[in-house]
This record gives structure tokens, C-alpha cells and sequence, in this order.
């Protein structure tokens, strides 16, 4: 049944993940900022939040309603310069919380099922993934600006310095879109592709049922699809490398941006999702230990573990603190990078 592949109950997976036992010592606590139960109301029918598919196999699927007062599903972030803004698609919306006092200033429509954040030209944009569209909001007011079609399950953001990029996920394609929201070509990639990024003058797609990564140039061809480790999840740019979270593989991948040549694997933790490279160091979510980590990016070596609210799945830098958004916690974590 389509619909029951769309979304996919991320809730499920939650469940799962966040009854593993946790290995992880000497955890850093995080400052969590509640997130509330979300104002704009919206249905809660079945989780379709970013996960990689069934735990017993890349393929699952089913529904689930989450119960009465359960979690909003706080799922992707991303700083405006002023502001993070977290999406919660369970309530069809998104949280903007100022960085420097911490404070919910306002929540906000979206499409159905907000499960990808970006800020770029200007704006916060927003991936619908059962609405199959693109929200562009105005950061100062959380107006909507525009809504522009996108392809099937829309579910990745990316900025390439000029136009958007937007992995579809149920369409196994990315879509090229100008700022102003003309579609300016549909590419296809691997199996279930979520995450992408802009990374060494070329767009990287994690196809997350295929255990591979695909980089295409500005004009969307493919230069090259690489492999990479069980479930890719998350990927991000650190110069002249690429890393990419494996979240059945409990492990990130570095990859050489100029040829996808493997410089090593490094365990990480259970889980793997949102990385993101601040300038210096690389950090890494892990959903299944609700945990963060801090690598350095030469070998791959854990500095420090950060405890998070419980299921994370993204993460956000605003220049002096990460933050990340707690999926079964109607919170955000945020702590000093340095």
C-alpha cells in the first residue's frame, strides 16, 4: 500500500531504538529547552518522520497514531542566524526558539508531515513529506512566503549557494529548485534517498535502501555512486571530505569529496543520523543511545559523549552552541560546541 510506505511510523522505530541498552560512559549533560505540545494543532495519524525503514529489514512499513498528549515529533533543525527553528510533524508545524535567551518565540504552519529544515536565501525552508511540497517561511515573522510542488515524499534539504536541492524520497530522484520555487529539474539517485548536501562543489545523496551514496554535479549528473556503510542516514561536507552516518551500522563513513575514495569507518553510536561539521569539529547524533558525540575529524576519534533528550535525530551549530531536537521528548538539546 502506498500509503502505508509513505509513512512509515518512525514512532516504531523510536520505540525500538530507545529500549536498546545503552553502552555509552561519562555522558556530558545538554540544557534541554522544552518544546510544548505545539498551537497549530494537526492530525496525528501514523509517524512519518525521516527513518530509515524496518529494523528487520530496509523495506518496512506500517502506520501508527501516537497517544493523546505523546510526543509532537521535534525531528530536523536549522539556525536562521538569529533563531533555531525545529519542525514538529506531528503537529504540521514548526518551533522557532531564540539562541540567546532560549525562548520559544513562536510556532508556525507548515505542509503535512515537516520533516526537513534549511535556512538559505533569506528564508527557513520547509520539506513536507506527505504533502509532497516545499513551504518557504519569512524567518522574522514565520509568514509563509511561498509553497512549491517538489517531487514524491519529499524529505532533504540542500544549498548549493544559488539553488535548492530536494531528495524525494518515495521517488528515488532529487529535485533541483530555484529560490523562487521553479522546478529546475528531477534527477534520479538510489533507493530511498534522505539526506543530501552541498558538499566539495557537488550535491551528495544518501540512498538509504541502497547502502550508498550518489554525487551529481551542479547540472545533475551522476559522477559517481560509492558505498558506504547499513542504512545511510546523514551526510555532511568538512572541507575537502564528505561524511555520511550509517544508522544500522552504528558507525560514520569519510569519504574523499573529489572521488568518494573511503578514508575509514569509526564506530559511533547506536542509531547514527544528523552529522554536521562546525568548522572543526565533526559531530554525529545517535537516535538508538539518544546520545551526541564529537569527533575529531582527522581519524574519526570520540572527544566527548553528550547526553540528549530521548530520540534525536538531527542537529544544528549557531556558531557557539549545536542543538538538537529530541523526537520523543518534545524538547531541544543545546550545549556549547566548545
Amino acid at each position: 500500500m502506498i500509503l502505508k510506505s509513505r509513512v512509515f511510523s518512525l514512532a516504531l522505530l523510536l520505540a525500538i531504538a530507545v529500549m536498546t541498552p545503552g553502552v555509552l560512559k561519562a555522558q556530558q549533560p545538554m540544557n534541554e529547552v522544552p518544546l510544548g505540545s505545539g498551537s497549530t494543532g494537526g492530525s496525528k495519524t501514523g509517524g512519518a518522520g525521516a527513518m530509515a525503514g524496518g529494523v528487520t529489514g530496509l523495506e518496512g512499513g506500517g502506520e501508527t497514531t501516537p497517544a493523546p498528549g505523546s510526543t509532537t515529533g521535534p525531528e530536523a533543525v536549522a539556525f536562521d542566524g538569529t533563531s533555531v527553528w525545529i519542525a514538529t510533524q506531528f503537529t504540521d508545524s514548526v518551533t522557532r526558539v531564540r539562541v540567546s535567551d532560549n525562548v520559544v518565540t513562536g510556532t508556525f504552519a507548515t505542509g503535512k508531515r515537516p520533516v526537513a529544515l534549511l535556512y538559505a536565501a533569506g528564508s527557513i525552508w520547509v520539506a513536507n513529506l506527505l504533502s509532497d511540497n516545499v513551504t518557504r517561511l519569512n524567518p522574522a515573522t514565520g509568514a509563509v512566503a511561498g509553497t512549491y510542488a517538489a517531487g514524491d515524499g519529499p524529505g532533504g534539504l540542500a544549498f548549493d549557494g544559488t539553488n535548492l536541492w530536494v531528495a524525494n524520497r518515495e521517488g528515488n530522484a532529487v529535485t533541483k529548485m530555484s529560490t523562487s520555487g521553479a522546478k529546475l529539474g528531477t534527477f534520479p539517485v538510489g533507493h530511498r534517498p534522505l539526506g543530501v548536501a552541498f558538499a566539495g562543489g557537488s550535491i551528495w545523496v544518501v540512498n538509504n535502501f541502497s547502502n550508498s551514496v550518489t554525487k551529481l554535479s551542479l547540472a545533475g549528473a551522476v559522477l559517481g555512486t560509492y558505498a558506504v556503510g547499513k542504512g545511510p542516514f546523514g551526510v555532511a561536507g568538512q572541507g575537502e571530505n564528505v561524511w555520511v552516518t550509517n544508522f544500522f551500522g552504528k558507525t560514520v563513513t569519510k569519504l574523499r569529496a573529489v572521488d568518494g575514495f573511503n578514508l575509514g569507518t569509526f564506530n559511533v553510536g547506536d542509531g547514527a543520523a544528523g552529522v554536521l561539521f562546525d568548522g572543526t569539529f565533526v559531530w554525529v547524533v545517535n537516535n538508538g543511545d539518544s546520545t551526541l558525540m564529537k569527533l575529531t575529524p582527522a581519524d574519526g576519534a570520540i572527544i566527548t559523549t553528550f547526553a540528549t533528550g530521548k530520540g534525536p535525530f538531527a542537529i544544528a551549530f549557531d556558531g557557539a552552541k549545536v542543538w538538537v531536537p529530541n523526537f520523543a521528548s518534545n524538547s531541544v538539546s543545546t550545549a556549547a560546541a566548545n
